[in-house]
Protein backbone atom coordinates (compact mmCIF):
# COMPACT_ATOMS: atom_id res chain seq x y z
CA UNK A 1 0.00 0.00 0.00
CA UNK A 2 3.24 2.69 1.05
CA UNK A 3 4.03 1.84 -2.75
CA UNK A 4 0.73 2.71 -4.39
CA UNK A 5 0.22 5.84 -1.79
CA UNK A 6 3.52 7.19 -3.06
CA UNK A 7 3.71 6.29 -6.80
CA UNK A 8 0.08 8.28 -6.38
CA UNK A 9 1.25 10.90 -4.90
CA UNK A 10 4.65 11.50 -7.48
CA UNK A 11 1.97 12.04 -10.07
CA UNK A 12 -0.47 13.95 -8.04
CA UNK A 13 2.58 16.69 -7.51
CA UNK A 14 3.75 16.36 -11.36
CA UNK A 15 -0.13 17.04 -12.54
CA UNK A 16 -0.41 19.58 -10.28
CA UNK A 17 3.12 20.79 -11.17
CA UNK A 18 2.33 20.10 -15.01
CA UNK A 19 -1.19 22.31 -14.99
CA UNK A 20 0.15 25.56 -13.05
CA UNK A 21 3.05 25.32 -15.43
CA UNK A 22 0.41 25.93 -18.36
CA UNK A 23 -1.21 29.02 -15.98
CA UNK A 24 1.69 30.99 -15.83
CA UNK A 25 2.46 30.80 -19.48
CA UNK A 26 -1.19 32.64 -20.96
CA UNK A 27 0.01 32.25 -24.40
CA UNK A 28 -0.62 28.31 -24.43
CA UNK A 29 -3.77 26.81 -24.05
CA UNK A 30 -4.30 24.14 -21.58
CA UNK A 31 -6.66 20.86 -23.03
CA UNK A 32 -8.34 20.11 -19.75
CA UNK A 33 -9.87 23.20 -18.16
CA UNK A 34 -8.55 23.25 -14.56
CA UNK A 35 -12.71 22.43 -13.40
CA UNK A 36 -12.04 19.10 -14.91
CA UNK A 37 -8.82 18.43 -13.36
CA UNK A 38 -10.33 19.23 -9.75
CA UNK A 39 -13.07 16.43 -10.24
CA UNK A 40 -10.51 13.90 -11.86
CA UNK A 41 -8.46 14.42 -8.59
CA UNK A 42 -11.27 14.36 -6.37
CA UNK A 43 -12.29 10.85 -8.12
CA UNK A 44 -8.80 9.40 -8.03
CA UNK A 45 -8.98 8.88 -11.68
CA UNK A 46 -5.43 9.68 -12.89
CA UNK A 47 -5.64 7.95 -15.40
CA UNK A 48 -8.11 10.44 -17.12
CA UNK A 49 -5.26 12.99 -17.57
CA UNK A 50 -3.50 13.64 -20.50
CA UNK A 51 0.11 12.55 -20.53
CA UNK A 52 -0.61 10.05 -17.86
CA UNK A 53 -0.19 6.24 -17.87
CA UNK A 54 -0.28 3.79 -15.23
CA UNK A 55 1.37 0.60 -14.85
CA UNK A 56 -0.92 -2.46 -14.29
CA UNK A 57 2.52 -3.92 -12.77
CA UNK A 58 1.67 -1.86 -9.78
CA UNK A 59 -1.21 -3.78 -9.20
CA UNK A 60 -2.51 -7.64 -9.18
CA UNK A 61 -0.84 -10.69 -8.01
CA UNK A 62 3.16 -11.03 -7.78
CA UNK A 63 4.24 -14.46 -7.46
CA UNK A 64 7.51 -16.04 -8.10
CA UNK A 65 8.77 -19.27 -9.14
CA UNK A 66 11.60 -21.40 -9.07
CA UNK A 67 12.56 -24.25 -11.11
CA UNK A 68 15.57 -26.89 -10.34
CA UNK A 69 17.27 -29.53 -12.24
CA UNK A 70 20.32 -32.02 -12.03
CA UNK A 71 22.82 -33.10 -14.32
CA UNK A 72 26.15 -35.28 -14.20
CA UNK A 73 28.58 -33.52 -15.92
CA UNK A 74 30.35 -34.56 -18.59
CA UNK A 75 33.60 -32.35 -18.98
CA UNK A 76 36.11 -31.51 -16.62
CA UNK A 77 37.99 -27.84 -16.86
CA UNK A 78 41.49 -28.25 -15.38
CA UNK A 79 43.61 -25.38 -14.70
CA UNK A 80 46.94 -26.06 -14.85
CA UNK A 81 50.16 -24.35 -15.83
CA UNK A 82 54.49 -23.96 -15.01
CA UNK A 83 56.16 -21.47 -12.70
CA UNK A 84 59.93 -21.00 -12.86
CA UNK A 85 61.98 -18.80 -11.21
CA UNK A 86 65.57 -18.10 -12.18
CA UNK A 87 68.01 -15.30 -11.25
CA UNK A 88 67.21 -13.66 -14.98
CA UNK A 89 64.55 -13.25 -17.22
CA UNK A 90 65.63 -15.41 -20.15
CA UNK A 91 66.93 -18.44 -17.95
CA UNK A 92 63.50 -18.51 -15.87
CA UNK A 93 61.57 -18.13 -19.64
CA UNK A 94 63.49 -21.24 -20.91
CA UNK A 95 62.95 -23.17 -18.31
CA UNK A 96 59.01 -22.28 -18.21
CA UNK A 97 58.77 -23.14 -21.87
CA UNK A 98 60.67 -26.60 -21.56
CA UNK A 99 58.21 -27.33 -19.32
CA UNK A 100 54.99 -25.81 -20.77
CA UNK A 101 56.27 -28.14 -23.60
CA UNK A 102 56.24 -31.38 -21.79
CA UNK A 103 52.68 -30.74 -20.58
CA UNK A 104 51.37 -29.62 -23.61
CA UNK A 105 52.92 -32.73 -24.91
CA UNK A 106 51.13 -35.03 -22.34
CA UNK A 107 47.58 -33.23 -22.87
CA UNK A 108 47.36 -33.48 -26.53
CA UNK A 109 48.76 -36.93 -26.60
CA UNK A 110 45.78 -37.75 -24.10
CA UNK A 111 43.46 -36.93 -26.72
CA UNK A 112 42.62 -33.35 -26.09
CA UNK A 113 42.06 -30.96 -29.05
CA UNK A 114 43.75 -27.67 -29.47
CA UNK A 115 40.49 -26.19 -29.39
CA UNK A 116 40.27 -27.11 -25.90
CA UNK A 117 43.34 -26.05 -24.30
CA UNK A 118 43.40 -22.02 -23.93
CA UNK A 119 46.00 -19.76 -22.62
CA UNK A 120 44.48 -18.25 -19.23
CA UNK A 121 47.69 -16.24 -17.85
CA UNK A 122 51.14 -15.14 -19.05
CA UNK A 123 53.59 -13.48 -16.41
CA UNK A 124 56.71 -12.33 -15.88
CA UNK A 125 57.39 -10.86 -12.11
CA UNK A 126 60.22 -9.42 -10.64
CA UNK A 127 61.32 -11.10 -6.98
CA UNK A 128 62.58 -8.75 -4.58
CA UNK A 129 63.17 -8.66 -1.06
CA UNK A 130 63.81 -5.61 1.24
CA UNK A 131 67.12 -4.52 2.51
CA UNK A 132 66.76 -2.76 5.63
CA UNK A 133 70.51 -1.60 6.01
CA UNK A 134 70.47 -0.38 2.12
CA UNK A 135 66.88 1.04 2.82
CA UNK A 136 66.23 -0.65 -0.66
CA UNK A 137 64.86 -3.29 -2.77
CA UNK A 138 67.13 -6.06 -3.76
CA UNK A 139 66.46 -7.93 -7.13
CA UNK A 140 66.50 -11.61 -6.28
CA UNK A 141 65.35 -12.85 -10.01
CA UNK A 142 62.56 -13.07 -11.98
CA UNK A 143 59.37 -15.56 -11.97
CA UNK A 144 57.75 -16.44 -14.94
CA UNK A 145 54.30 -18.46 -14.80
CA UNK A 146 52.23 -20.11 -17.45
CA UNK A 147 48.61 -21.20 -17.10
CA UNK A 148 46.15 -22.73 -19.64
CA UNK A 149 43.23 -24.48 -19.17
CA UNK A 150 42.64 -27.70 -20.78
CA UNK A 151 38.70 -28.90 -21.42
CA UNK A 152 38.81 -32.55 -21.07
CA UNK A 153 35.62 -34.25 -22.86
CA UNK A 154 36.42 -37.75 -20.74
CA UNK A 155 35.52 -37.24 -17.25
CA UNK A 156 36.75 -40.94 -16.54
CA UNK A 157 40.51 -39.99 -17.98
CA UNK A 158 40.52 -36.66 -15.77
CA UNK A 159 42.55 -38.09 -12.96
CA UNK A 160 45.22 -40.12 -15.53
CA UNK A 161 45.85 -36.58 -17.34
CA UNK A 162 46.63 -35.03 -14.40
CA UNK A 163 49.17 -37.22 -13.16
CA UNK A 164 51.21 -37.46 -16.19
CA UNK A 165 50.62 -34.08 -17.00
CA UNK A 166 52.35 -33.44 -13.19
CA UNK A 167 54.59 -35.87 -13.54
CA UNK A 168 56.21 -33.85 -17.04
CA UNK A 169 56.06 -30.67 -15.17
CA UNK A 170 58.27 -32.25 -12.37
CA UNK A 171 59.02 -29.27 -9.63
CA UNK A 172 58.02 -26.40 -12.07
CA UNK A 173 54.23 -27.91 -12.10
CA UNK A 174 50.82 -25.92 -10.92
CA UNK A 175 47.18 -26.99 -10.43
CA UNK A 176 45.35 -24.05 -9.40
CA UNK A 177 42.00 -25.21 -9.90
CA UNK A 178 39.46 -28.27 -11.46
CA UNK A 179 35.79 -27.61 -12.14
CA UNK A 180 32.86 -29.56 -13.86
CA UNK A 181 29.92 -28.32 -16.87
CA UNK A 182 27.91 -30.21 -19.26
CA UNK A 183 28.78 -29.22 -22.79
CA UNK A 184 25.46 -28.26 -23.66
CA UNK A 185 23.49 -26.95 -20.43
CA UNK A 186 19.93 -25.67 -22.73
CA UNK A 187 18.18 -28.93 -21.99
CA UNK A 188 18.14 -28.57 -18.20
CA UNK A 189 17.45 -25.01 -18.17
CA UNK A 190 14.77 -25.91 -20.17
CA UNK A 191 13.52 -28.39 -17.95
CA UNK A 192 14.32 -25.98 -14.90
CA UNK A 193 12.23 -23.31 -16.85
CA UNK A 194 9.38 -25.18 -16.59
CA UNK A 195 9.23 -25.82 -13.09
CA UNK A 196 9.64 -22.58 -12.15
CA UNK A 197 6.57 -21.40 -14.26
CA UNK A 198 4.31 -24.37 -12.94
CA UNK A 199 5.64 -23.94 -9.78
CA UNK A 200 4.49 -19.54 -9.83
CA UNK A 201 1.13 -20.49 -11.51
CA UNK A 202 0.35 -23.15 -8.45
CA UNK A 203 1.45 -19.99 -6.06
CA UNK A 204 -0.78 -18.02 -7.79
CA UNK A 205 -4.05 -20.74 -7.42
CA UNK A 206 -3.36 -21.33 -3.71
CA UNK A 207 -2.58 -17.70 -2.71
CA UNK A 208 -6.05 -16.51 -4.84
CA UNK A 209 -7.95 -19.92 -3.25
CA UNK A 210 -6.77 -18.66 0.42
CA UNK A 211 -7.28 -15.03 0.03
CA UNK A 212 -10.53 -15.25 -1.68
CA UNK A 213 -9.97 -12.92 -4.54
CA UNK A 214 -10.22 -14.37 -7.89
CA UNK A 215 -7.70 -14.71 -10.69
CA UNK A 216 -8.09 -13.14 -14.20
CA UNK A 217 -5.16 -12.98 -17.21
CA UNK A 218 -1.84 -12.75 -16.68
CA UNK A 219 -0.19 -8.87 -16.43
CA UNK A 220 3.74 -9.72 -16.82
CA UNK A 221 6.29 -12.73 -17.09
CA UNK A 222 9.62 -11.91 -16.49
CA UNK A 223 12.36 -14.51 -15.97
CA UNK A 224 15.06 -13.72 -13.17
CA UNK A 225 18.28 -15.58 -12.01
CA UNK A 226 19.57 -18.24 -14.05
CA UNK A 227 22.42 -20.34 -12.34
CA UNK A 228 24.64 -23.22 -12.57
CA UNK A 229 25.84 -24.87 -9.05
CA UNK A 230 27.43 -28.43 -8.17
CA UNK A 231 25.62 -29.71 -4.94
CA UNK A 232 28.51 -32.26 -4.05
CA UNK A 233 32.09 -31.21 -3.24
CA UNK A 234 34.40 -31.62 -6.60
CA UNK A 235 37.85 -32.49 -5.24
CA UNK A 236 41.79 -33.90 -5.97
CA UNK A 237 43.05 -36.40 -3.36
CA UNK A 238 46.66 -36.37 -3.32
CA UNK A 239 48.67 -38.46 -0.65
CA UNK A 240 49.11 -37.07 3.04
CA UNK A 241 52.31 -38.68 3.03
CA UNK A 242 54.44 -37.23 0.46
CA UNK A 243 52.00 -34.78 -1.00
CA UNK A 244 52.46 -36.65 -4.35
CA UNK A 245 49.04 -37.79 -6.54
CA UNK A 246 47.45 -41.27 -6.03
CA UNK A 247 47.66 -43.55 -9.28
CA UNK A 248 45.51 -42.66 -10.67
CA UNK A 249 44.04 -39.22 -9.44
CA UNK A 250 40.45 -40.52 -7.54
CA UNK A 251 37.93 -37.10 -9.70
CA UNK A 252 34.64 -37.00 -8.51
CA UNK A 253 32.46 -34.84 -10.65
CA UNK A 254 29.31 -34.91 -8.31
CA UNK A 255 26.49 -33.27 -10.05
CA UNK A 256 25.16 -30.22 -10.83
CA UNK A 257 22.40 -27.63 -10.14
CA UNK A 258 20.30 -26.00 -12.74
CA UNK A 259 18.03 -23.39 -11.52
CA UNK A 260 15.72 -20.64 -12.97
CA UNK A 261 13.55 -18.22 -11.78
CA UNK A 262 10.69 -16.21 -12.81
CA UNK A 263 8.13 -13.78 -11.81
CA UNK A 264 4.50 -13.56 -12.73
CA UNK A 265 1.73 -10.81 -12.17
CA UNK A 266 -1.81 -11.70 -12.32
CA UNK A 267 -5.01 -9.41 -12.64
CA UNK A 268 -7.30 -9.85 -9.92
CA UNK A 269 -10.70 -9.61 -9.24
Amino acid sequence: MKKIILLTGVIILSAFALFAGQACAPERSSSVPMPEVTKVLAAGDLAGLPGIILSQQNVGLWVNGLGKTTAVPDIVLLSLGVESQQRTVADAQKEAIEAMDRVMNVLKNSGIADKDLQTKQFDIQQVTRWDDKQNTQIILGYKVTNTVQAKIRNVDKAGTIIDNAAESGGDLIRISGISFTVDDPTPFYKIAREKAVQYAIEKAKQISQVSGVKLGKVLYISEGSVSTSPIRENYLKYSAADMMPAAPTPISSGELEFQVSVDMVYEIN
